[in-house]
């Protein structure tokens, strides 16, 4: 259609042709991303696996990558058992160690949610033998379940005040008798809520709590209302079953001089200190607990009615920095860490020689796990949880 003029529609359809031209001109001649090639990406962290735990010694180990539900990658190195020549595969057990807070954090905001406890109610109400730990700031009736979950609480980081470091030491306390014993040699280091300090003892406590209002020994409590329900059967708490025996990973110290790596045997008990770092699973069952962190199962489902979605998210809040930086915070029983402006939730652990790591990445509905059986493998984890995130997770980014 032309104006009154007879000209000016036909100037308007020609400027308009000729910026569209511009634009196309413009957009075709800037650089284009080549297409994510993801069978590339993980061909090199596969790689790296394998590379770096040669170099580190790493008698044996595995890495996963899952996008919901799927697992898209899988790859094992070295042996479960040297001695017996066992490979690692899909099937072997690993001891998951400080991972093992994250169910504890879950567990809490169960009964949270069930209307049992508040985050914010002290944890004397559910541990009354606090009050023998030295307070000389006055913090102690001012600590709440959440101090504890943002490890702020003002506790120190190891179970023990003092030894632990000779051969006939229990590993960690076996009753909580024995921890009570020693809560006169605890101090209350700072106030709470003022600063992250991470505090073993603290989830100890939570452990103690989640036993006193559910009246289920912590293994059985989460055996009924976390494991079983998410489908994990081939998960457990300390010693191994007999039927499992045959998958369970032996783990392997490295000496500060070096030399060949101790075999350490494939059990051991975390005691008292269950809730803290007692979790033993297969890399496919931990794949089912990262489908049920990103919202990938059934609606409706057993493993959908662990937790409401918006309390598994609330634990993703940053609450504290855990470093100078200000990159990674502690949320709720999870780090939480940004990068390339999306948020990443995980955990790592290190306890008797295993080292493991595992994290969700919400924005592309992705995740990744590793565990490893050798002291030695703590570079070789923070390589390949980073490589995962930069080289998988972010590029699969909507």
């Amino acid at each position: 259609m032309r104006n009154g003029d007879g000209s000016g529609g036909l100037r308007v359809y020609d400027e308009r042709m000729f910026a569209s031209l511009a634009l196309f001109l413009v957009a075709s001649s800037a650089p284009q991303q080549p297409p994510f090639d993801f069978d590339a990406a993980w061909a090199n962290a596969a790689k790296a696996l394998h590379t770096g735990c040669e170099a580190a010694g790493v008698v044996g180990g595995s890495l996963m990558f899952v996008h919901g539900d799927k697992v898209l990658g899988f790859e094992a190195h070295g042996f479960a058992d040297r001695d017996g020549k066992r490979a690692v595969d899909r099937d072997t057990i690993f001891h998951w160690a400080s991972c093992t807070k994250t169910f504890t954090g879950i567990a809490v905001m169960q009964l949270r949610d069930r209307g049992k406890l508040r985050l914010d109610q002290p944890i004397f109400d559910f541990v009354p033998e606090l009050r023998a730990v030295h307070d000389p700031l006055g913090q102690l009736k001012k600590i709440t379940l959440q101090h504890l979950m943002t490890h702020s609480a003002g506790f120190r980081s190891p179970t023990w005040p003092w030894g632990g470091d000779k051969p006939w030491h229990p590993h960690e306390p076996t009753e909580w008798s024995q921890l009570v014993a020693m809560m006169p040699y605890t101090e209350i280091e700072f106030a709470a809520g003022s600063k992250f300090s991470y505090s073993n003892p603290g989830i100890v406590f939570l452990g103690r709590a989640i036993e006193q209002l559910s009246g289920d020994d912590y293994e059985v409590y989460m055996e009924k209302n976390v494991l079983r329900p998410l489908g994990m059967s081939r998960s457990y708490f300390d010693l191994t079953p007999y039927h499992l025996q045959r998958h369970r990973s032996h783990s392997y110290e490295v000496g500060k001089a070096g030399g060949a790596a101790e075999d350490l045997g494939p059990d051991f008990d975390t005691g008292i200190t269950v809730s803290n770092g007692g979790l033993n699973a297969p890399l496919g069952d931990m794949a089912r607990y990262l489908a049920f962190l990103l919202a990938a199962v059934p609606p409706g489902s057993d493993a959908a009615n662990v937790l409401a979605r918006e309390s598994i998210e609330s634990m993703w809040q940053p609450v504290l920095p855990m470093s100078a930086n200000a990159k990674d915070h502690i949320g709720l029983c999870f780090f939480v860490q940004d990068r390339g402006g999306t948020r990443f939730a995980s955990h790592t652990g290190g306890q008797r020689a295993f080292v493991t790591f595992f994290y969700v990445h919400p924005a592309s509905g992705t995740g990744a796990l590793g565990a490893f059986n050798t002291s030695t493998a703590g570079p070789v984890m923070t390589q390949l949880r980073t490589l995962c995130m930069e080289t998988l997770s972010l590029p699969m980014k909507p």
